[in-house]
């Protein structure tokens, strides 16, 4: 089959190699591109939605600025991303009932210390890399309601982009980061009850439509990799790319009626000061697909 991610297939790399990363040199001098605005978010136009689509299938994300602070409702961004494509929502038992989830300083019975509800720094990721094969996480949804006082960035990262560096490096430690059991996510426990059981899947996988979808976490803790000296030479090569000044890396800070929609690309957020008035809590929505977004 002719696809880039085929290691057997290195003239369709080649092409879309060359190709991504040409359009990659679009947000290396700015984001003001990758902005779309919004006019009115109940009833996108159709060149709107066009564009950030289009950004999408380019970059792997788009950002995107209502034009109004009267848009910035949960039940209008919903309707917004419902233009996007069939969209199905994938819950959480920290999802709110609508199934978005609010990304604020909070605890309760179901949290754990999770650090997404804390003001701490959250490492390399992408979302839901512990579900199951049945329910990975296809497209992503981030938008700010309102900001933290200070901090709370986000840094993201095309996972196309990832897959190219590897690959480049060592065509190998792609196909070991394709192995069925390069990374375990080990067993959610609360109060002695198994919440979600242990995980364990590859780290690149191409999905029934062609497109790669990525499943990692940076994190040290709670990681159990493969011990193949190739996936461990590959997560310390993808651990120096993340801390270094890579022009691939993007940083931002979401302000109040911003967005980013995604193919669940690698992101992390720094830490951040929140307000001590409880109506002025950094908040943000993060929704969780289990479809891809459309084709533009």
């Amino acid at each position: 089959m002719h696809s880039p991610f085929n290691l057997s297939d290195d003239k369709s790399y080649q092409t879309w190699r060359e190709k991504k990363l040409h359009q990659a040199l679009n947000y290396q001098s700015g984001l003001n591109d990758l902005f779309v605005t919004i006019t009115h978010c109940q009833s996108p136009s159709s060149t709107e939605v066009d564009q950030v689509l289009q950004n999408c299938l380019r970059y792997s994300f788009s950002f995107y600025r209502l034009a109004h602070k009267r848009d910035n409702t949960k039940s209008n961004i919903m309707n917004f991303v419902e233009q996007l494509g069939p969209l199905q929502l994938d819950s959480n038992f920290c999802a709110d009932d609508d199934k978005l989830t609010s990304i604020t300083q909070t605890r309760h019975i179901n949290q754990h210390d999770y650090i997404p509800y804390s003001n701490k720094r959250l490492s390399w990721h992408t979302d839901g890399y512990y579900n199951t094969t049945d329910k990975q996480i296809n497209a992503m949804l981030l938008h700010c309601k309102q900001p933290a006082q200070s901090g709370g960035a986000s840094l993201i990262m095309d996972h196309e982009i990832a897959y190219i560096l590897l690959r480049d490096e060592n065509p190998e430690f792609i196909h070991a980061l394709m192995e069925k059991d390069a990374m375990t996510i080990p067993a959610n426990i609360l109060n002695n009850k198994v919440i979600r059981k242990a995980q364990t899947g590859p780290i690149f996988s191409t999905l029934p439509n062609g497109q790669l979808h990525m499943r990692f976490s940076a994190r040290t803790r709670n990681i159990e990799w493969k011990q193949s000296a190739l996936i461990l030479e590959a997560v310390s090569f993808l651990t120096q790319l993340f801390e270094s000044d890579s022009p691939y890396i993007l940083k931002y800070t979401l302000q109040a009626g911003e967005g980013l929609i995604c193919k669940n690309i690698l992101h992390r957020r720094t830490s951040f000061v929140d307000y001590e008035e409880s109506d002025k809590k950094r908040l943000l929505y993060r929704g969780r697909y289990l479809d891809t977004l459309n084709q533009p």
